[in-house]
């Protein structure tokens, strides 16, 4: 779950970054959510049901 979550907020950021080049705060905070996501994924792995 973590996971799409994860690649939601990457793929949200980089359309933003990319098609509407805006270079507001909020891009930037998609991005580090995205990552810090994807870490809290890695960690925890598959053993979690939530």
């Amino acid at each position: 779950m973590l996971g799409i979550i994860a690649a939601v907020l990457l793929v949200m950021w980089l359309l933003g970054f990319v098609a509407f080049h805006v270079s507001a705060g909020f891009i930037h905070i998609l991005l580090v959510l995205a990552v810090i996501m994807f870490v809290l994924h890695l960690l925890r792995g598959r053993s979690a049901t939530v």
